[in-house]
C-alpha cells in the first residue's frame, strides 16, 4: 500500500511539474490596455528605452524624452531640430548610457548625438548623397553603434562608431557584401537591427529581402537568403528580432496589401543561416515592427502596424489579433508592459 501511496505522489508531482511547464511556456496574451501618454500631430516610428523612461523621434525634427512614472511626467522634455530652415523627419534612434542618437532620412543623412539629461544637440555625422536614406540605429555598448540605410554605392549604407557615437565611419563595399538589384530597407520601426552580444543581424527588403550578420561587431560579414514575400519596392521584411543566438524571426508583407498574409513571417532556429516560412497563409497580414516577449524563452511575439496589434504564443506558429489599434513600433520594459508609438501618439501597452 506504500509503495503505492509512494507512487500517486511520485506521480501527482510529476504531473504538477508538467503542469508548471506548460503554464511557464504557454507565452501568450489574450487582451491589451492602452492609455496614451503622448499626443501630438507628428508620426513616430522610432523609439528606444532606458530605466527612467523612452526617448522618441519623429517627423517635424520633434524629438523627445517621456518618463514611465505619471508623477514625473512633468519633467519630461520636448524638443526640435531643423536644417537650414527645414524641419527633419527621423525615423532610427538608440541610446548609450549617457546620451542617445537620432538619425534623419534623405539627404543630407543628419546623426545627432543628445545628452539624456537636457536634450541638447550635437551634430556627429553627415552625408550627402541623393539616394543618403537611413533606416535604424543600435549599439552594442555604450561605446560601440551601429546604423544602416539604403544602397548609396554597390551595398547597403552601414555606419559604425567605437567611442561612444562621436564619430562614425561608412562600411567599405569592398568588405561588405554587395546588394541586389532594387534591395534596400525599410524605415518602418527602427527594427531592422537585431543585437545579441558581439552579434548582429541587419535586414534588407525590397528587391530582396536577405539577412547580414556579423559575429564581430561588424568586422566580418555574411549575408542569407530568406523565403519571405520580396522582389518588388513595398515587399519583404520590415522588422526582425532575435531571442538569443539561435532564435529569431522576421515580420514583413506588403503594406500596400496589408491583408495578405503570404510569406510574410519566417523564424530562423540556427542563428539566421536559414530560414523557414510560418504561419503562411494564416493570421495575420502585414505588420511593421515585431518583437519577442522578454521571459517567454523565444516562445512569446508581438507583431504591431496599422492594422492592429498581434500575439504568437508558440514562435510565431500560429496568431491571434487582440486590438486593432494602429501603432508603427514597440518596445517592452517588462514582459507584460511595452510602449508602442505611431501615427500622432505614444502609448503604453499593458498585456495580459
Amino acid at each position: 500500500m506504500r509503495y503505492y501511496i509512494v507512487f500517486l505522489i511520485m506521480c501527482s508531482v510529476s504531473i504538477e511539474g508538467i503542469t508548471a511547464q506548460s503554464k511557464k511556456t504557454e507565452h501568450t496574451f489574450s487582451s491589451v490596455s492602452i492609455e496614451t501618454v503622448l499626443e501630438d500631430s507628428i508620426s513616430i516610428r522610432a523609439i528606444t528605452i532606458d530605466s527612467r523612461g523612452l526617448i522618441y523621434a519623429g517627423t517635424e525634427g520633434k524629438y523627445g524624452f517621456i518618463s514611465f512614472d505619471k508623477e514625473e511626467r512633468v519633467k519630461s522634455y520636448h524638443k526640435s531640430i531643423s536644417w537650414k530652415g527645414k524641419k527633419l523627419h527621423f525615423r532610427a534612434i538608440a541610446a548609450t548610457k549617457e546620451d542617445f542618437f537620432i538619425l534623419s532620412i534623405e539627404s543630407p543623412a543628419l546623426l545627432y548625438k543628445l545628452s539624456k539629461k537636457t536634450g541638447e544637440a550635437s551634430l556627429v555625422y553627415k552625408e550627402e548623397h541623393p539616394k543618403a536614406f537611413y533606416d535604424a540605429m543600435a549599439f552594442w555598448n555604450d561605446k560601440e553603434g551601429i546604423a544602416i540605410g539604403d544602397p548609396t554605392d554597390k551595398c547597403l549604407s552601414v555606419i559604425i562608431t567605437r567611442d561612444g557615437g562621436q564619430s562614425w565611419r561608412k562600411v567599405s563595399c569592398e568588405v561588405f557584401p554587395k546588394a541586389v538589384e532594387g534591395e534596400a530597407a525599410f524605415a518602418a520601426s527602427n527594427g531592422n537591427i537585431s543585437i545579441i552580444d558581439d552579434q548582429v543581424w541587419i535586414l534588407s527588403g525590397g528587391g530582396a529581402s536577405r539577412v547580414y550578420h556579423s559575429s564581430d561587431k561588424g568586422g566580418h560579414w555574411s549575408v542569407f537568403d530568406t523565403p519571405i514575400t520580396q522582389g518588388i519596392p513595398t515587399k519583404g521584411g520590415y522588422s526582425l528580432d532575435f531571442y538569443d543566438r539561435n532564435t529569431g524571426i522576421i515580420y514583413g508583407g506588403d503594406y500596400t496589401t496589408p491583408d495578405t498574409n503570404q510569406k510574410n513571417k519566417v523564424v530562423t532556429k540556427d542563428g539566421g543561416n536559414t530560414w523557414t516560412l510560418v504561419a503562411d497563409g494564416e493570421g495575420p497580414g502585414y505588420r511593421s515592427c515585431v518583437r519577442y516577449i522578454p521571459n517567454s524563452e523565444g516562445k512569446g511575439v508581438i507583431a504591431v502596424g496599422f492594422k492592429g496589434i498581434s500575439v504568437s504564443g508558440d514562435g510565431g506558429k500560429s496568431w491571434k489579433t487582440i486590438s486593432d489599434a494602429s501603432f508603427y513600433t514597440l518596445r517592452f520594459i517588462t514582459d507584460t508592459i511595452a510602449y508602442a508609438a505611431g501615427k500622432g501618439r505614444i502609448a503604453k501597452l499593458s498585456f495580459e
